[in-house]
């Protein structure tokens, strides 16, 4: 595969931003096959911001010919309070983050935080080292990577977070941190601190946040990206969320009501379903409705739903309706791996029983 059609797979939605472009071209320039690493807390059931989005993209990775790697961060878990800060909770979750990235995102492969610490004096070494760099208010800033501010109060374990971060993309070796914007801050500190330590800068990919299905939150910030953050889906407000073993009728009740203003664009959830993962997996999108209604309409692109939406061509009801019907359907294959391999299902079973904490 020459390095366009690399560089155009890395680019594609839901990517949204890469630090910097020209070196991920020098990087594929001087190495076909990269290491990638994105890492994920223990938290809970899956959706469809932390296991849809993030494997769509690991999967562009894949086809590029980068060497992808899923980090399961139990240790980031247990500082985060995920689980109520229960250890074996999370150790039991982390075999059902690894089935569903397992099944979803084929040829990737599997490494838990416990694991790459233990009996590892050079990742100690190279944290403070590593920390030596940062302030404590550069610290405060970052917090926001483990979805805390600034003005929380924390516990001591909870300020070790953003440098164990950034160091774990270079102990696992990874040349292209992944993440979702709200990792941003963690990988542009690795960016400015590893030529500092001798280390070669990564080239760091982001992409999109998909929202949870509430309003968006309202902040006295004008920063955007803090309000997209603020908005995304999340475990931990279930009401928002929609999970990768939801049934058709669970996705149905959850979207009728989802907040979808007439005629708005922006910031609409369940318009972001529509671009972000049905047309990521359909060319076309149809939606049924009665001839009263005007009738059956299919879209050949995202563009042209949003501005059937836009001019109030198309109701929000019928605009729910049709995207839970083929989310349904997109997200089928692996409800049905959960329910049918014992492993999954019996990994999952510890996951539904355990308590769900932020």
């Amino acid at each position: 595969m020459d390095i366009e059609t690399k560089i155009d797979l890395i680019k594609r939605p839901p990517t949204e931003e890469i630090l910097v472009e020209s070196e991920l071209r020098e990087l594929l320039e001087t190495n076909p096959h990269p290491g990638h690493y994105i890492g994920f807390e223990i938290s809970g059931l899956l959706h469809l911001g932390n296991l849809v989005i993030s494997g769509f993209k690991i999967n562009d990775f894949l086809k590029a010919g980068i060497r992808c790697q899923v980090f399961l961060a139990d240790w980031h878990s247990y500082i985060n309070n995920k689980f109520g800060g229960d250890w074996d909770k999370i150790l039991q979750a982390t075999k059902y983050y690894a089935k569903a990235f397992q099944f979803f995102c084929p040829g990737v492969k599997i490494m838990v935080g416990s694991e790459l610490y233990h009996n590892n004096d050079e990742y100690w070494r190279n944290l403070l080292k590593f920390a030596k760099h940062m302030t404590l208010s550069r610290t405060l800033r970052c917090l926001t990577i483990m979805g805390r501010s600034e003005t929380e109060k924390l516990d001591l374990s909870q300020y070790f977070y953003p440098p164990m971060q950034a160091v774990d993309i270079k102990m696992i070796g990874a040349d292209i941190p992944h993440g979702g914007m709200d990792q941003r801050k963690a990988h542009v500190l690795a960016r400015e601190i590893f030529p500092k330590m001798g280390w070669k800068k990564p080239v760091a990919v982001h992409h999109h946040l998909l929202m949870g299905l509430a309003e968006p939150v309202k902040l006295e910030t004008r920063d955007k990206l803090e309000q997209v953050i603020a908005s995304k889906m999340s475990k931990s407000k279930p009401w928002t969320a929609i999970f990768i073993h939801d049934s058709e009728e669970q996705i149905q009740a959850k979207l009728r009501r989802a907040w979808c203003p007439e005629k708005q664009t922006e910031m609409n959830p369940v318009l972001e379903i529509a671009k972000y993962i049905i047309f990521h997996e359909r060319d076309a999108f149809t939606v049924e409705r009665p001839s009263k209604y005007g009738g059956t309409i299919t879209f050949e692109s995202y563009a042209e739903l949003e501005k059937a939406y836009r001019t109030g061509q198309l109701h929000p009801q019928d605009l729910k309706s049709a995207v839970a019907k083929e989310l349904a359907k997109i997200l089928e294959p692996i409800r049905r791996y959960f329910e049918t391999d014992r492993e999954a299902r019996e990994s999952l079973e510890v996951v539904k029983k355990a308590e769900i904490t932020r």
